[in-house]
C-alpha cells in the first residue's frame, strides 16, 4: 500500500510518561494527539498506509508504559472532549476525551442523577467505556445507551448499542478485540440517566462521593488506579493488608500505606519497579489465599 503524508501532529520518539498517572514509561515509536475527528481519521489512514500498530490512551490512568517504550502509533484522545446533557431526557452525550469527572459535575449542575460515582475516577469517557470503569457500586454499562466507533482498518464509523459490548466487571468486548490485533476506536458516548433532580442536592452527593474518594485513596500522588480487579465477594485492598504488604517497596514504587490496592510512585520509579511490585502481590495473594489476582492495569509494551 502506498504510503499518505505523514500527518503534522504526528511525532517521533516521543516520551509517554507525560501522558500517564504514574508518570512512569518509555518513548512511543509515534505519538499523535488529534484535536479533531478529521485529524483523527487522517492520522489513521497514515497509520494503516504503514501498518503500524495501534494504542490507544484516553487519561492516562490504568496504564503502565514499559521502560523499553511501545512500538507502533500511540493515539491520546485526551483533547476530544465535550459533551451535552439534556435536562429533559436525561441523554448525555460525551466525546471519547471528555474527562469523568468533569462530565459527572456537568450532569449534576443540569439536575440528571446517575454519574455521582465517576467524580472521583480520573479517566475519559472512552477509557470508561473500554473498561466498564465504575466505583460505589455503580459502573458504566448501568448507564450505557450506544457509542459511536471507528475501526481503524478501514476508516468506518460504527455505532454499537450496550448489548454488543458484553459488558462484565471491568470488562469489555473492546478489550478482546484489541488484544486479537482488531482494535475500535471510541469516539462518543451516550449514556442515560435520571433527569428531574435538584443540581445543588446532586452537587453535594457528588462532592461527596469525591472527598471519601480522597480520604480512603492516595488521590494526590502518582499512581495508576486500582491495580487488580476484586475477586469477588473478597476486596484484592483487604487481601493485599490482611498480608502485611501495605509500605512494601522496590524501587521508587510503594504499594499505598494508605490503600492496599494501589501501587504509588514515591521516588522516580521505573515501571520495572511497579511490574516487579504487582509481580510479588500475585505472588503472595496466590500463595497464601490461593487466589489467582488479575489485573485492573494494562501494561503497554515490553516487560520481562
Amino acid at each position: 500500500m502506498q504510503s499518505t503524508p505523514q500527518p503534522h501532529r504526528v511525532r517521533r520518539r516521543e516520551p509517554l510518561a507525560r501522558l500517564t498517572t504514574w508518570k512512569v514509561g518509555g518513548a512511543a515509536d509515534w505519538l499523535v494527539e488529534p484535536r479533531s475527528r478529521h485529524e483523527l481519521q487522517d492520522t489513521l489512514q497514515w497509520a494503516r498506509s504503514l501498518r503500524l500498530n495501534l494504542h490507544t490512551i484516553g487519561a492516562g490512568s490504568n496504564l503502565l508504559v514499559s521502560d523499553h517504550g511501545v512500538e507502533g502509533l500511540c493515539l491520546c484522545l485526551r483533547h476530544l472532549h465535550g459533551a451535552h446533557c439534556d435536562a429533559t431526557t436525561g441523554v448525555i452525550t460525551a466525546e471519547a476525551g471528555e474527562p469523568l469527572p468533569g462530565l459527572a459535575r456537568k450532569a449534576a449542575r443540569a439536575g440528571l442523577s446517575g454519574l455521582e460515582w465517576a467524580v472521583g475516577i480520573p479517566g475519559t469517557v472512552g477509557g470508561a467505556v473500554v473498561m466498564n470503569a465504575g466505583a460505589q457500586g455503580s459502573c458504566m454499562a448501568e448507564r450505557l445507551m450506544d457509542v459511536q466507533l471507528l475501526e481503524p482498518a478501514t476508516g468506518r464509523v460504527l455505532r454499537w448499542t450496550a448489548p454488543q459490548f458484553n459488558f462484565a466487571y471491568r470488562h469489555s468486548r473492546l478489550q478482546e478485540m484489541a488484544a486479537a490485533g482488531e482494535p475500535l476506536v471510541v469516539l462518543s458516548a451516550r449514556l442515560r440517566a435520571e433527569p428531574g433532580h435538584d443540581p445543588a442536592v446532586l452537587s453535594r452527593v457528588t462532592n461527596d462521593h469525591l472527598n471519601y474518594r480522597v480520604k480512603v485513596q492516595p488521590y494526590h500522588v502518582p499512581s495508576g488506579g486500582s491495580v487488580f480487579r476484586n475477586p469477588e465477594p473478597q476486596k484484592a485492598g483487604r487481601l493485599i493488608e490482611s498480608l502485611g504488604l501495605k509500605g512494601k517497596r522496590i524501587g521508587g514504587a510503594e504499594i499505598s500505606p494508605l490503600h492496599g490496592n494501589f501501587i504509588v510512585n514515591v521516588a522516580d520509579a521505573c515501571a520495572s519497579d511497579i511490574d516487579a511490585l504487582i509481580r510479588l502481590v500475585e505472588r503472595h495473594v496466590a500463595a497464601a489465599c490461593g487466589i489467582t489476582l488479575v489485573t485492573e492495569v494494562k501494561r503497554l509494551g515490553r516487560f520481562a
